[in-house]
C-alpha cells in the first residue's frame, strides 16, 4: 500500500504545483484593472477551485477503491490468482490471434 501512497503523493504534488503556479499567475495580475484581465482572472480562479475539488474527490475515490480491492484480495487470494491467470490467458489469446 505504501507504493500506492507514494505514487498518489507524486501525482498529487505535481497537480498541486500546477495549481499553485496558476494561482500565482492569478495573484500577479491582481492589480490590473482591465475588464478582460479581470474576467480572465475570475474564470481562472473558478476553474482552479473546481480542479482542486475534483482532485481531492478523485483521490479519495481512488483510495477507497484500492482499499476495497486490497481487502478482497486478502480475503480470497485464490480468486485473485485465478482472475489474474484468466486475464493473462485471455490477453495472450488476443495477442496471439492473427487477423
Amino acid at each position: 500500500m505504501s507504493i500506492l501512497k507514494d505514487a498518489s503523493q507524486v501525482a498529487g504534488s505535481e497537480v498541486n504545483k500546477l495549481l499553485l503556479q496558476a494561482q500565482a499567475l492569478v495573484d500577479a495580475t491582481a492589480g490590473d484593472q482591465a475588464e478582460r484581465v479581470q474576467a480572465a482572472r475570475d474564470a481562472l480562479g473558478g476553474c482552479l477551485k473546481s480542479a482542486r475539488d475534483a482532485l481531492h474527490e478523485t483521490e479519495g475515490r481512488f483510495l477507497e477503491t484500492f482499499r476495497a480491492a486490497d481487502s478482497a484480495v486478502r480475503e480470497k487470494p485464490y480468486y485473485a490468482m485465478g482472475g489474474a491467470c484468466l486475464g493473462g490467458l485471455f490477453l495472450g489469446w488476443l495477442l496471439a490471434r492473427k487477423s
